[in-house]
């Protein structure tokens, strides 16, 4: 006999929303489990129980957007932190790109829960995706998620001549951080000072340490795509929404 499992946890596993979301439909009522409503929180279910969303919760879910930002230097990804601004101040009316093919309306509402799926250092540019929708958010930065990532990076050698190709191969594959072995990574050159670094994982600053220890020092860091999307022409500083033909 399976165990029953949080009603929440379920729905999310099933990958209609998020947990807090869940909680949400659950408290309004939104949520039925074999045709009744639950609306208790906490509530469990079995994993061979049918699990419905009213079409309230469908529509709300539809009306949600996800934003693509080309974060300039000196934005941190999330809260406010020593002084700095978050990135999701630069989302305003006036900041949209003149290139977004989107008929979405900008409305200020948008900015309620929009919060960064996956995060960008304070002196890194490029690809931030910001979003209402719980699902995308688990996606690109659940424990399994499998999107990867990439990045342009721009390099010094610290040491006399040039990167062996023993390192390079480390950069690929063979480096820990924090005691931990690092997934598989797609690292190549670009040119002369610039590597493309392609991760499935996002630990803090991971990049960066990741080049320290085999003697370069990165002066310049861009993502430039998640997954099925890249950051193409936007400009810093602007923003455009998802389109519905893109996937991460």
């Amino acid at each position: 006999m399976s165990e029953p499992v949080r009603l929440s946890k379920r729905m999310s596993e099933l990958g209609l929303c998020s947990r807090r979301e869940a909680d949400e439909w659950i408290s309004r009522g939104w949520v039925r489990v074999d045709g009744a409503v639950v609306s208790v929180l906490g509530s469990k279910v079995l994993p061979n129980q049918k699990i419905t969303i009213e079409r309230q919760a469908s529509a709300e879910q539809a009306q949600r957007v996800t934003i693509l930002l080309n974060k300039p230097v000196g934005y941190v990804s999330g809260q406010a932190e020593d002084g700095y601004q978050p990135a999701v101040t630069l989302v305003k009316a006036s900041t949209r790109w003149t290139g977004d093919r989107s008929p979405i309306r900008f409305q200020p509402s948008q900015l309620r829960s929009l919060v960064p799926a996956g995060r960008l250092d304070i002196d890194s540019v490029g690809l931030l995706v910001l979003t209402q929708d719980g699902r995308i958010a688990k996606h690109l930065i659940g424990e399994d998620s499998t999107v990867d990532k990439e990045y342009l990076v721009r390099v010094q050698y610290t040491r006399p001549g040039r990167l062996p190709d023993s390192d390079l191969k480390r950069l690929n594959h063979g480096l820990s951080l924090d005691g931990k072995p690092l997934r598989p990574a797609k690292v190549r050159w670009q040119n002369d000072d610039q590597l493309s670094f392609t991760l499935r994982e996002g630990k803090k600053r991971q990049i960066r340490r990741m080049c320290e220890l085999v003697g370069l020092k990165v002066v310049g860091l861009k993502r430039v795509r998640i997954g099925g999307v890249t950051l193409g022409d936007l400009p810093p500083g602007q923003w455009r929404y998802l389109r519905p033909d893109e996937r991460f």
